[in-house]
């Protein structure tokens, strides 16, 4: 398995600043978040280490050769839109920018682009099943044309006022993943586990990498701290912050030894990267880079 750092965690740094970090750190890979330019949309959208609207042959050779300068390759392209916005203005630009991703990870030879299915909040899960099949195929079609895997990473994405009620990713849980890889049976339509997720779900987040182990294709590292004095007060049905939080990894409740041991039972051999979301450290540039440092140094005793 590769180390490496999700790379939205560095906003205001330049590109050559982030992969200079990167490197310093130890990380073998990166996962290069790919957002429009312009102001962020929530926490960690927005970052953008590489503008795919300018990415001809001389700035894709300029990347690359930075990146191979310092020891370090890019896992994924990042972009997690909603791209089935019940506003279709939204949708048409998320799915847009989506595709402009994809072309990127084709020109830089990453092939792989690590984003979310998107949901109509206002919807059911099946009436979103059904809007699946009108968006996604097409988008999977378009990815396996330039040889790019897409890997669905299972947030929620339901954390506030503004998700709710139904949150805005589809691809959440084993049961809803059964039903979409069904629909789409490809080899370039699959996962960007992130155990977390489950953590709060009460979910089991060990069992699925055996079931799925075929369609991981990109792997985070996030944990998720429960509050349960809180949970016994607001109950599930209320929103998700009120009882749990980020945290780095090893702050939180995600068991890490059973985590990276199933991962290696499954002979996963791929990008494994650290996202940092925890809001004790991010009052300054410094805490940032103190976060990263503390997550690969408890992270370093299980991945080599």
């Amino acid at each position: 398995m590769k180390m490496g750092l999700v790379s939205a965690i560095l906003d205001g740094w330049s590109f050559e600043e982030m992969i200079d970090v990167v490197a310093k750190m130890g990380f073998k890979c990166v996962e290069v978040a790919c957002w429009p330019q312009g102001k962020a949309e929530r926490r960690y959208a927005g970052v953008s280490h590489i503008n795919v609207d300018e990415l001809d042959d001389a700035k894709a050779k300029y990347i690359l050769d930075y990146c191979a300068s310092h020891g370090v390759e890019i896992s994924s392209l990042a972009f997690y839109p909603n791209t089935m916005d019940g506003d279709l203005v939204k949708r048409q630009a998320n799915i847009d920018h989506l595709k402009k991703v994809i072309d990127a990870s084709h020109k830089l030879g990453v092939g792989m682009v690590t984003t979310f299915i998107g949901r109509d909040q206002h919807k059911s899960v099946e009436e979103n099943i059904e809007l699946f099949k009108e968006i996604w195929p097409g988008i999977i079609a378009y990815a396996a044309d330039k040889d790019v895997k897409v890997a669905i990473e299972n947030c929620p994405m339901l954390f506030g006022e503004d998700q709710w009620p139904g949150g805005q990713n589809l691809m959440t849980t084993p049961v809803i993943w059964r039903k979409l890889f069904a629909i789409i049976d490809s080899p370039y339509f699959g996962l960007n586990y992130d155990p977390s997720h489950f953590v709060w779900q009460q979910i089991d987040y060990i069992a699925p990498l055996y079931e799925f182990k075929d369609k991981i294709f990109h792997v985070h590292y996030k944990d998720i701290r429960m509050y349960p004095d809180r949970l016994k007060e607001c109950g599930v049905m209320a929103y998700p912050l009120d009882y749990m939080s980020p945290k780095l990894p090893g702050l939180g409740d995600v068991d890490w030894g059973k985590y990276v041991s199933a991962l290696t039972d499954i002979g996963y051999e791929g990008p494994t990267c650290i996202e940092v979301e925890d809001k004790a450290f991010e009052n300054s540039k410094e805490r940032i880079l103190d976060s990263i440092a503390l997550s690969k140094k408890y992270l370093d005793q299980f991945v080599i």
